[in-house]
């Protein structure tokens, strides 16, 4: 399962993708650094077409001050989500979602204001699905704003599911729900039988 990349050991790609296709994915131990497999009961997913945008943010999203690209500042954005007390994003993650992403299969998206990087998220899409690992705000909505970003995306590109793994208060307000395991693994088979690309540049 996992292979020496110089002094890192890098989740191979393709067990990787192969996990995320069967309802698993990975976290490191904070303290350890050994990775562990979840594949949590009930799971969190947001229904595209329900998404709900705060009142606030629709206010903040008028303005239209600022700027979200795609896949600008992969690498910036998986370590600004690791920069917390307690993480579970370890240089193995990373170095493993890097690979991901040169294979056009993890990609992020970023929130700009003022030539500045104020907030972003990264996740990994697989045919019609976009499984969400974890997002950071440096300023007010950062994050926010490319979660609305992404869904609209996942939207235009025909994508089915958007999985969150766990249900925390900032998701549930945009309408994140949790799901019994079972009804979880019937939504990403019916996401798995279609080809979706999340860039022009996805194969």
């Amino acid at each position: 399962m996992l292979a020496h990349s110089s002094s890192i050991k890098i989740i191979d790609p393709q067990f990787l993708c192969t996990a995320y296709s069967n309802g698993y994915f990975p976290m490191a131990d904070s303290n350890t650094g050994e990775i562990s497999w979840f594949s949590p009961d009930p799971r969190t997913i947001f229904e595209l077409d329900e998404f709900h945008i705060p009142r606030s943010l629709l206010l903040t999203l008028k303005k239209n001050d600022f700027e979200v690209s795609l896949n600008k500042r992969f690498e910036e954005v998986m370590r600004s989500c690791a920069e917390r007390e307690v993480t579970w994003i370890s240089e193995t993650i990373i170095q493993s979602y890097l690979r991901l992403h040169h294979l056009g299969l993890a990609h992020s998206v970023e929130t700009w204001k003022g030539g500045s990087l104020i907030g972003g998220l990264y996740g990994v899409a697989i045919h019609g699905a976009f499984f969400g690992e974890s997002m950071f705000s440096r300023r007010r909505d950062g994050s926010k704003i490319a979660l609305v970003h992404l869904v609209r995306r996942l939207k235009e590109r025909g994508f089915l599911l958007l999985d969150t793994q766990y249900i925390t208060p900032h998701l549930k307000r945009f309408g994140a729900r949790e799901i019994p395991r079972s009804e979880y693994m019937k939504h990403l088979a019916d996401a798995l039988t279609i080809t979706c690309s999340f860039t022009d540049e996805d194969l």
